[in-house]
């Protein structure tokens, strides 16, 4: 910091700040110290100090309360962001004198919500009982958007495409499988090609979801149409579907193995190399997050494939 800027930062204080915003908001003087409980002439006092700290009027005073200048404008916008930006520190300084506590907003795909986040994030709120994990499914287009919005503080995702400001780390994989009827052509084979399964009906996901691009790209690069008969939204629906003979499906390993019990189905291996597929953590920088969601972010990695964590710029 230079010396002009120290000098600066030495000539305000956090009081008369406040004193400001409440006078602005409130639209005079004695309302402001009504709200404040303080008298209105030290109010009034605070505010000429500051202006004569900044060497500039901040408002216009007259009989029916105050207007501001344009100088006064300028500062309360870098008033309010000083002051929430001081309530925030507070807060998260709080978490580590009170114990861990707070919220983290998660937006997460049906992959994940089925297969591993249960397990998860029960063993993490075991830990910190006063967290509260507002979990969201999205589709994991979706998901980068809001995480990059600012509308969910972590995603988990399956392969997403990097962004350039957001950051990822490696959360799990799994492996696509075809599920088929029981007694279907491709039941009597114990790993199969996709593009071998192009001649059959296909029951599918919702056309934004992970698992739909993938096939419908595995579907162009063999050149040939993917038949898809009917589109659901849920993992449990498309197994019901495929039970009762409406056409075959892909599904992820471990959410086959609890959905199983939905009819006399089975897994048949994908062969292809984009069938393993890898599960992510999304967030716009995890060193910026606060307190919780980083402990969140930790644990959620914690047994990742490979421990080291892998992030993209």
């Amino acid at each position: 910091m230079r010396p002009s800027e120290r000098s600066f930062a030495r000539r305000l204080d956090l009081t008369s700040l406040q004193l400001f915003v409440a006078v602005c908001e409130s639209g005079s003087i004695g309302k402001a110290a009504e709200r404040e409980f303080i008298a209105a002439s030290a109010v009034s006092k605070r505010l000429s100090d500051l202006e004569a700290a900044l060497d500039t009027p901040l408002l216009y005073r007259h009989a029916r309360g105050v207007n501001l200048t344009p100088a006064g404008e300028t500062l309360l916008h870098h008033a309010r962001s000083v002051l929430f930006s001081l309530d925030k520190m507070q807060g998260e300084l709080s978490e580590y004198a009170d114990g861990v506590r707070g919220h983290v907003r998660m937006h997460a795909n049906i992959s994940a919500i089925v297969q591993f986040l249960p397990e998860d994030l029960a063993s993490f709120l075991a830990r910190h009982e006063q967290v509260r994990v507002d979990l969201e499914e999205r589709l994991s287009t979706d998901i980068l958007r809001t995480v990059q919005e600012g509308d969910a503080d972590l995603g988990v995702c399956t392969s997403p495409t990097p962004v350039s400001d957001l950051q990822t780390r490696l959360y799990r994989r799994d492996r696509l499988v075809l599920v088929v009827p029981r007694g279907h052509a491709l039941a009597l084979q114990t790993a199969v090609p996709f593009e071998s399964t192009l001649s059959f009906d296909h029951v599918g996901l919702h056309s934004n979801s992970a698992i739909y691009l993938a096939t419908s790209r595995a579907a162009a690069a063999a050149g040939k149409p993917l038949r898809l008969r009917i589109q659901v939204t849920g993992l449990d629906a498309m197994c019901r579907m495929i039970h009762n003979g409406l056409g075959i499906g892909l599904l992820p390993d471990r959410a086959f193995d609890m959905l199983r019990h939905m009819g006399d189905l089975q897994a048949v291996t994908l062969t292809d190399d984009w069938a393993a597929r890898d599960i992510q953590l999304v967030a716009r920088d995890f060193d910026a997050l606060p307190v919780t969601a980083r402990l969140l972010a930790d644990h959620l990695c914690a047994n990742a494939p490979d421990q080291a964590v892998k992030i993209h710029h």
